[in-house]
């Protein structure tokens, strides 16, 4: 019985890897943009945290140091919250671009794959027109043996 054997099966193979490796980059950059979020999540909380302080300072005694330094506790907060939104949207560029680069790689390998099957399909049909080769050979072998036998 023949083989089949894949030519381009090592390029296969490279394209199985190199979609793991989008994956894992794919899964490291949502893991960063996650950490960010948590991290803006955070600053939000704390900014509500001196709003409230803040405003509990102003409605009681006058306490003009400490009302002062909660409202630069908030400005404060205000820009680190910016920045962390900035942070927060270039990691999802970079997460944009790690999806595209997945999905490139998934359709690499799918074509791959394709092709694969295809050639599979081409050597089964040869191996098939070879088995009746095979056989109509027999057949007429035989006929010809018991015509020969006849005469």
């Amino acid at each position: 019985m023949a083989r089949f054997i894949y030519r381009m099966e090592n390029i296969l193979n490279i394209k199985y890897k190199m979609e793991e490796q989008a994956k894992q980059e794919y899964m490291v950059v949502r893991m960063r943009l996650n950490e960010a979020e948590d991290k803006l999540k955070e600053l939000e909380d704390r900014k509500a945290s001196y709003f409230d302080r803040y405003r509990n300072l102003v409605s009681m005694k006058l306490d003009v140091l400490e009302i002062e330094e909660c409202k630069n506790a908030i400005i404060l907060m205000d820009s680190y919250i910016a920045n962390q939104k900035n942070v927060i949207s270039l990691i999802e560029k970079e997460l944009e671009a790690a999806v595209r680069k997945m999905n490139e790689a998934m359709q690499e390998r799918k074509i791959h794959e394709k092709l694969k099957e295809n050639q599979f399909e081409l050597f089964l049909q040869e191996v098939n027109q070879e088995e009746m080769k095979e056989i109509d050979q027999l057949i007429s072998y035989q006929y010809n043996d018991a015509s020969g036998k006849k005469e």
